[in-house]
């Protein structure tokens, strides 16, 4: 489970974004983070504390060649789990060995239209994009802003 708040508005508000004053800057995230938890287990009020990536970069990694067989199969296995989850539910209502047989169907007719729509889909494009990737936003550094009037008291905290 997440610790991670709901979007805050608010901060789409502040004129460049990320408000405070920096006390320190990480080059990898996790860092940052633990920085902020040292502020935090020190009893500083780190609701006011920002962790805000620079230098962003979108980066794509390739994973390889997508034809159609392989989208109809990447289909097939996620109409499959849709298909177990509301055979699942549909069995938790029934009693009786018909419960197997909604499980198998909901599983087996998930994965016919799993693959028929990832075949469709794939083919709709016609070849503009005939690979599959995975997406990530990356910083090239992360800093730790806090409120001007509680900088002096973070950075005595965190040691810089």
């Amino acid at each position: 489970m997440s610790n991670v708040a709901p979007f805050d508005p608010s901060f789409a508000n502040q004129p460049g974004g990320a408000r405070g004053e920096v006390v320190a800057t990480f080059d990898e995230y996790a860092t940052a983070e633990a920085a902020v938890d040292r502020l935090s287990d020190s009893g500083f009020p780190v609701e006011y504390t920002e962790i805000v990536g620079r230098d962003l970069s979108l980066v794509e990694k390739v994973t390889g060649r997508l034809t159609p067989a392989r989208a109809a199969a990447a289909g097939a296995a996620t109409g499959a789990w849709w298909g177990l989850f509301i055979g699942l539910l549909v069995g938790w209502f029934t009693t009786g060995s018909e419960w197997i047989g909604l499980v198998v169907g909901g599983l087996l007719i998930g994965a016919v239209w799993g693959a028929v729509f990832g075949f469709v889909a794939q083919w709709a494009t016609h070849g503009r994009r005939d690979f599959s990737s995975a997406r990530g936003i990356i910083a090239g550094r992360y800093d730790v802003n806090v409120p001007q009037e509680l900088a002096d008291r973070a950075r005595q905290l965190l040691g810089s």
